[in-house]
């Protein structure tokens, strides 16, 4: 279960390059994508498309300013690396908007 992983997270983990290549190619700053964990709700699943060599993740979520953005990533012992984020695209807007009035942080 997701939501039992991220528990044990400590923190993020990020790479250079890619940090660079999002803010680059998409505008998007490691700290928004922090900021999506501290708001809710959160949607989380497996990316079993992309899980090859390693366990990845998506997440859609809201930054602090409000902004939208789907991201992926995995875990590497304890802390979440960002592998790419991005703006979610109009149908993640729709299955995000209708999880909103939920509770839950982390949702599967």
């Amino acid at each position: 279960m997701i939501s039992e992983m991220l528990s044990h997270c400590t923190g993020f983990e990020w790479d250079r390059h890619n940090s660079n290549k999002v803010k680059a190619k998409h505008d998007v700053t490691p700290v928004e994508c922090e900021q999506v964990f501290f708001n809710v709700p959160v949607i989380a699943g497996n990316d079993e498309k992309h899980s090859e060599t390693e366990n990845r993740f998506y997440v859609l979520g809201r930054t602090d300013s409000g902004r939208l953005l789907f991201f992926v990533f995995t875990v590497r012992k304890d802390r979440l690396r960002i592998i790419s984020a991005r703006d979610m695209h109009k149908k993640e807007r729709r299955v995000y908007q209708a999880h909103e009035k939920e509770d839950s942080t982390i949702q599967e």
